[in-house]
């Protein structure tokens, strides 16, 4: 093979060099540069660079026709000093390699010219940003072309958000909320990905009454699965799920229903809980044998009628209170009428009615009634029955009704007779949950 080595090609005639014939191809081995310097024309296209693959960590003075990868997650900000006497189509280039140019400026020092006509430095806070600096003249100086960002290129088709618990199932993430925050989305998707979030909104379930009390009616139980959703939802799902924007959605939690204070005292009522357009109602305490209004409260599900054989009505609270479709839950139970000496109601749950209060066929006990039926979703990835009314109170049994667990939105249990404490009480509520779920991937 041979090899010619020459350090200078002078031209023939005039100014014009000229290297091979038409069709030849000049090959430039690897690791080999071409560097304009900014003073040739016609050898590329004028205000390209040529990129350094070893990224950049700290202040340092560029070279004309150089391209850097700079990164401030590294050390934290520096800066990239230009050429200090650049000649006109001098090129510099920079790129925000870790994409922390926002919380890590990185500040281009203009080398004694102008920038943009500005004798002052140029500062990069965008994140993702490459920009190219070409020299034009004394007057302008450098300016800025061919400026990008990451995030003009590519957007994520799938939507992105952070809130609550997050965890996730397959190609599904999920958030969960017990308690109150922020559901903050960051990127609403598109159609070739996600646009739309399942959903289930479960409210606090009412309290037990305090003494042969009805039980506490269920939280609000409310669920949309979009067709992406791929899972088992509960029967009371509806078919659509909420269409997002970008934007934060402030979330609420409800509590459940505080246990009654004393023997003249109905149960409270859960409070509700709220996702954007979707609001549960909570659930509606348990009537009190003793209180002057004996009756269950209305609520997503209603509290049971009071037990005992005292005067007055002891009906159980209505359910779906508001009425939403698909409905949010159900009746409470009635207690007994004021002639027979029988338990309070069961709360009603979101998957039934609460029973009324059974016959007294046994002494000195008469069997409980139990609360309406609660409803299963695999919202979160299993399957979870939330939302079940509370048990009415047996009508001669001085115990405290149960409590209902967190998170469940169920119903507290009504508490038994008057001797010899007045039962001690009924159960507190249990509070609700927000589940949103959608496709990240």
């Amino acid at each position: 093979m041979s090899e010619v080595k020459v350090n200078k090609i002078s031209p023939r005639s005039g100014t014009t060099v000229t290297l091979g014939d038409s069709g030849d191809t000049f090959t430039i081995p690897s690791g080999a540069t071409i560097n304009n310097q900014g003073t040739a024309t016609n050898f590329g296209a004028t205000g390209s660079a040529s990129w350094v693959t070893t990224k950049k960590t700290a202040t340092f003075t560029a070279t004309a026709g150089e391209g850097y990868f700079c990164d401030t997650a590294a050390v934290g900000a520096f800066t990239v000093n230009l050429p200090s006497s650049p000649s006109a189509g001098a090129v510099v280039a920079v790129a925000d390699y870790a994409n922390t140019f926002d919380t890590a400026n990185l500040t281009i020092g203009r080398g004694g010219s102008n920038i943009e006509g500005n004798a002052s430095d140029f500062v990069c806070n965008q994140e993702g940003v490459a920009i190219t600096f070409v020299y034009v003249d004394a007057t302008k100086g450098w300016i800025t072309t061919d400026t990008g960002n990451s995030s003009d290129a590519f957007t994520n088709p799938f939507i992105e958000a952070t809130g609550g618990t997050e965890t996730t199932s397959g190609n599904f993430k999920i958030h969960t909320f017990t308690g109150p925050g922020s559901f903050v989305v960051s990127s609403a998707g598109s159609p070739t990905g996600s646009t739309a979030v399942s959903y289930l909104v479960v409210a606090g379930g009412g309290s037990g009454g305090y003494c042969v009390g009805g039980g506490g009616g269920a939280g609000g139980f409310r669920e949309g699965k979009h067709p992406d959703g791929c899972y088992t939802a509960s029967p009371l799902a509806t078919t659509s799920g909420i269409p997002l924007a970008v934007q934060s959605y402030p979330i609420t939690v409800g509590a459940g229903g505080a246990a009654p204070p004393g023997s003249a005292n109905n149960g409270a009522n859960g409070v509700s809980s709220t996702f954007d357009t979707i609001t549960s109602a909570g659930g509606g305490g348990g009537g009190t044998y003793n209180a002057p209004d004996k009756t269950g409260a209305a609520g997503g599900s209603g509290g049971g009628g009071a037990g005992w054989n005292n005067p007055g009505t002891k009906t159980g609270g209505a359910g779906n209170t508001p009425p939403v479709s698909p409905p949010q839950g159900n009746n409470g139970g009635n207690g007994p009428p004021s002639t027979e000496l029988r338990a309070g109601g069961g709360g009603g749950g979101a998957g039934g009615a609460g029973s009324n209060s059974p016959p007294d066929t046994s002494s000195p006990t008469a069997p409980a009634a139990p609360g309406g039926v609660g409803v299963a979703s695999s919202i979160t990835g299993s399957p979870v029955t939330r939302s079940a009314g509370g048990q009415g109170s047996n009508d001669n049994t001085a115990t405290p009704g149960n409590a209902a667990g967190a998170n469940t939105g169920d119903g507290g249990f009504g508490a038994g007779a008057p001797t010899p404490s007045f039962g001690g009480g009924g159960g507190t509520g249990g509070s609700g949950i927000v589940v949103i779920r959608y496709k990240f991937q």
